[in-house]
Formats: structure tokens, sequence, C-alpha cells
């Protein structure tokens, strides 16, 4: 059953903005959405102008790091991700080109779920310049388990910690993954302490 705008509204909506910025593109992905505009990519790569794309962002907890990939035609380093189809659910897409560019099961962070965590609004560069509203999702993987990907879309891929990611150039990157890699170890923290204060209350019972 195709994925109703109502669905996306709902989605954008439940992202929690960690910044101004972030509140900014929320509502203006929300007005998007509102005006009745087409929301999904129909003609490659810039009809409509402004259109759906999930990205995910691997971690591996375990080592602390989350995976970047060296997109060939944007030049930066990136998380996999890809256009939302015509009625897909950006969840779908998720695990579509998961399966596609990783060769891997999409398994969504425990402290997540099936939803986006962060939200961008990004005019594209190069060929067919375009508006990109992205949702971020968050997944969870051994890097163990990540040993091949689509090489017609990267040309390499990196595990990096959060304080890599903040140490390379923003030119380099996604012009958003600083902001992303901030709120991740934000709400990283929050989680392990939920955690801790879960792990205690179930020894003191």
């Amino acid at each position: 059953m195709p994925t109703s705008r109502a669905r996306v509204a709902e989605l954008v909506a439940g992202v929690s903005p960690c910044d101004e910025l972030e509140r900014t593109h929320r509502r203006s992905a929300a007005d998007w959405i509102a005006s009745g505009a087409p929301l999904y990519r129909t003609d490659p790569p810039d009809v409509p102008e402004r259109h759906l794309v999930s990205y995910f962002v691997v971690v591996d907890d375990d080592r602390g790091e989350l995976l970047l990939a060296a997109h060939r035609k944007a030049g930066l380093w990136l998380p996999p991700g890809g256009h939302v189809e015509p009625g897909e659910d950006p969840w779908t897409t998720v695990v579509r080109e998961c399966r596609e560019e990783l060769g891997i099961p999409a398994v969504a962070h425990p402290l997540t779920g099936e939803r986006p965590f962060f939200l961008t609004v990004t005019r594209t560069r190069g060929h067919g310049p375009h508006t990109d509203v992205s949702l971020w999702y968050v997944l969870t993987a051994s890097a163990a388990d990540v040993t091949a990907y689509t090489e017609e879309e990267f040309s390499a891929i990196r595990w990096l910690t959060p304080g890599q990611v903040l140490r390379e150039p923003p030119e380099t990157l996604d012009p958003h993954m600083h902001r992303f890699t901030r709120k991740l170890g934000d709400w990283c923290d929050v989680g392990h302490s939920r955690r801790v204060r879960g792990s205690s209350r179930a020894t003191d019972g």
C-alpha cells in the first residue's frame, strides 16, 4: 500500500530538533508536505526540484564508530542512502538501499527504531542541482559484517569515531555531517544514562 502524505508528515513531525537550523528545516519540510507539492523524484536528477531522500548511518556500538562512504558523484564522504521511490515508505528505502549498497540487512538501532533521527533540507551541487529533504536513520551493525559495497556509487568506505568525524574538514563531508555527529553523541550519552539507570533499577528490584 503506498505511503500517504500524512505518514511522511508524521515522520517529519516526530524528529526532535537538536538546534535552530534543524527546527527551521523541520518547519520547511512540514510546510512543503502540507502544500500538496510532489514528494518523490520521478525523473533523475532534478524532477521535481525538491524531493525525499533517506540516509542511513550505520553504527558499530562495540567499536564506537560509524560508517561513511566516498560518494563518486558528490565527491564527498556521506552516509549511504537513496531517493525515496514514489509511494515508498522512507524506512523501506533504507531497507532496500542498505541491501543494495552494503549487502547487509537494515537493523534499526534500538534507541531510535525504524524512525528518522535527524532531518535536513539541502541544496545539492554539480549536475542537475536540486533540493534534498533528507530523513536520517540510525542502524546498528558490526563492522566485520560490512565486507562489500557498491563500487558504482562509492569508491571507498571508512569507519570513524565521532571525534574523528568532527576532525574531518567540513568541506569533505555532507554539509550537515558534523551537526548529525554532535546530535548522535548527545543522544548516545542520554541513551547510555538511561540504560545504566534501567540496569540499576533492575538490580535494586
